[in-house]
């Protein structure tokens, strides 16, 4: 066994690979298939200096340290930058060398990457030792054997440790956003549409845009991991938004975070570097304990001491204690089968990815296997109850992005505490299944009352989505759900209304009795009473029903789907047109209602100050329960008064004969020019 020793000093000339003639690159280390060194990332540079150091136990000489480096890009697929192979079989041992590693790239083979310089020392373990050991073991002819199993699950085991420390989180930076002071002004109109984007490492958060201000008023708050104990540094740029070309550049600040105190919350106002302007944070720094990756024989939760130290710490006695710490959740990732053959060679090289809100961990990678095993347990914190465990299985690539292999999303409010599960891999929508299975046995304990208060707070939003994009299945779909809530309303206005038609006798008087003993006996506690009573009877009645509906709904959706060209276009036009005569009708009413109160028809504008004025004397002369109850006993009497009256609703009547800005643009009276008079033209014509 020899241990390698490598110094990442730096690169030379490496690629562009962004917009800006620049690049953001980290370097990754894999040997013998696994990963097992990623750099920091340097950004902006072309020439990056490391000067970062790594130390791996290597068992053969046989295997080349493959290295690769990529250019990081926030949000999308990193870019290859170029790879190369360091041949450790060729190595001096037992002193320091200078490599310098050329990149290549084999589609591109002709293209100058850049180089990268290294310093690398391999020395082979004490002999002494060497020899102590071979004398035990050799005692026994096949312990030879168990040697060498023993030596490559150790390195295995290095390996490992060294992905999961690469991913694990020290501590959380919470940082609110308050607002910019004296901006300076990019825009014509001497203002700014000011935004603000902050980088920790390779973490990066944008800020909504603040339309025409120079003093913004952003109130977000949003975490970052931390990553490194010291602290790092945390970049603040602010950007001047514009539309159609390139956005304005501000100015930029620099907060060191090692500078703060942990566990307490700072109230900073940063200057701008390079111009005028300040911006208000409050900054603050919590350790997080409990994010881990563990192996099965390492389950945080099946200890019993551990586990009673987290009951006891999110019991109720604790509930108003570090309100943001909701509770944890324990992922047990234990296998997949059937997955789907990504490469030429019919097989995969799955690796599993977790994420919740904006926390991320990831397995390593089993190679050329389509049932693999990984059996490693994911510990996270809560933030917030309600959210969605996502876990998606990809395959690696050497030099290209990760192919989808297929996604789980499990909400944490339906898990089933320690129970292995097997759930059917979706695709990227989560609409449809695709190949294979993933088992997952999930736990999660949490404080009820932090819950319930975080219930009420707004929802953590997710840094990488992507943009929206024009859809027309996705169109018809959110179309079709509109349709659906607005069907509902209708139908119960529909039942409401036989009671008034009294289609029912029987139903008719039960609706009549109890409206005029629930009026004649009104008070506000009945207003929640009534939707915690409706709530209760859904859920004994109503919920298998809905459900068995809403799947029939679906699979009519699904089934749509495989209809023709024509039958597609009819549905889209069917879309487009009750979208836009819905949109008219919306626009029409509140036109109405601004021409009543503009004096646009005056007859009609009087007619309203009457009707208002009648309306004010008698709610100050009689009880409005009195008003209520004329009103409903004129509802329920009127078709038994005059059975062949047609029912109609005197607000909307009237509503109705006010016109709207449609209406009086096609009502106006257009002026006559007067080089058109007919006069005119009978004098110019030469007859």
């Amino acid at each position: 066994m020899y241990k390698l020793e490598i110094e990442l000093k730096r690169g030379h000339n490496l690629a562009i690979r962004d917009r800006g003639g620049t690049s953001d690159p980290y370097v990754k280390f894999k040997l013998a298939g696994k990963e097992v060194f990623r750099s920091k990332t340097i950004h902006k540079n072309l020439n990056p200096v490391w000067d970062e150091k790594i130390t791996l136990v290597v068992d053969s000489l046989s295997d080349p340290l493959y290295v690769k480096v990529f250019d990081y890009d926030f949000g999308l697929q990193d870019d290859f930058m170029g790879s190369a192979f360091l041949y450790l079989e060729s190595l001096e041992q037992q002193r320091t060398i200078p490599v310098t590693l050329v990149l290549k790239d084999h589609q591109l083979p002709n293209e100058d990457l850049g180089c990268l310089e290294l310093a690398v020392t391999l020395t082979p373990k004490n002999k002494i030792k060497n020899r102590f050991l071979l004398t035990l073991f050799l005692t026994v002819k096949t312990s030879v054997c168990v040697w060498g199993r023993l030596g490559q699950q150790q390195q295995s085991m290095r390996l490992t440790e060294v992905h999961r420390k690469s991913q694990l989180w020290r501590g959380i930076v919470s940082i609110t956003l308050i607002e910019g002071r004296n901006l300076t002004p990019m825009d014509p109109n001497g203002l700014s549409d000011p935004y603000a984007k902050f980088r920790l490492g390779p973490q990066k958060y944008k800020s909504k845009t603040m339309a025409k201000t120079l003093s913004p008023q952003w109130r977000e708050q949003f975490d970052l991991h931390l990553y490194e104990e010291t602290g790092g540094v945390l970049e603040i740029t602010v950007w001047d938004k514009d539309t159609g070309r390139r956005d304005d550049f501000i100015g930029r600040c620099q907060l060191d975070l090692s500078t703060l105190a942990k566990e307490k919350t700072h109230h900073l106002e940063l200057p701008l570097e390079e111009s005028r302007g300040i911006l208000n944070l409050l900054v603050t720094l919590t350790a997080s304990a409990a994010v881990s990756i563990a192996d099965l024989s390492l389950t945080p939760l099946e200890d019993p001491e551990e586990r009673r130290e987290i009951l006891k710490r999110y019991s109720l006695r604790k509930s108003f204690f570090n309100l943001k710490d909701v509770g944890i959740v324990q992922v047990k990732v234990l296998r997949a089968e059937g997955l789907m053959a990504a490469d030429v060679t019919g097989k995969s090289d799955p690796f599993c990815v977790l994420e919740l809100n904006n926390d991320r961990l990831q397995t390593h990678t089993i190679y050329k296997n389509l049932n693999p095993e990984w059996n490693k347990v994911f510990t996270f914190n809560v933030k917030d109850v309600h959210s969605v465990l996502e876990v998606s299985v990809f395959d690696e690539d050497r030099d290209r992005s990760a192919d989808f292999l297929g996604k789980v999303a499990i909400p944490l409010l339906n898990v089933r505490n320690g129970v292995q599960k097997a759930y059917v891999l979706k695709n990227k929508e989560l609409t449809g299944s695709t190949k294979g299975v993933i088992f997952l046995e999930i736990e999660v304990i949490y404080n009820t009352i932090k819950a319930a208060i975080k219930t009420v707070v707004p929802a953590e939003q997710k840094y990488i989505e992507e943009e929206p994009k024009v859809s027309k299945q996705l169109l018809q779909q959110n179309f079709n759900r509109v349709k659906r809530c607005i069907m509902v309303l209708l139908s119960y206005g529909t039942y409401i209304n036989t009671c008034f038609e009294w289609e029912s006798s029987q139903r008719s008087i039960i609706a009549f009795i109890l409206f005029v003993v629930v009026v004649w006996n009104f008070e506000l506690y009945m207003l929640p009473l009534g939707l915690v009573l409706l709530l209760v009877w859904n859920y004994f009645f109503s919920s298998s029903r809905e459900m068995s509906e809403d799947e029939e709904e679906d699979k009519e959706e699904r089934d749509s789907e495989h209809k023709g060209f024509m039958d597609k276009l009819y549905a889209i036009q069917e879309v487009f047109i009750s979208v836009q005569s819905a949109l008219d009708e919306v626009a029409s009413f509140g036109e109405r209602l601004k021409n009543t109160f503009n004096w646009t028809v005056p007859f009609l504008s009087s007619l309203a100050i009457a009707a208002l004025c009648l309306a004010t004397f008698l709610l100050y002369l009689i009880p409005l329960r009195y008003l209520v109850l004329a009103w409903g006993v004129n509802k329920f009497t009127k078709k038994l008064r005059d059975p062949y009256r047609i029912d109609n609703n005197e607000l909307l009547d009237f509503l109705s004969r006010v016109p709207s800005d449609v209406q009086m643009m096609q009502y106006y009276d257009l002026k006559m020019d007067p080089g058109q008079s007919p006069n005119k033209r009978r004098r110019t014509n030469p007859s």
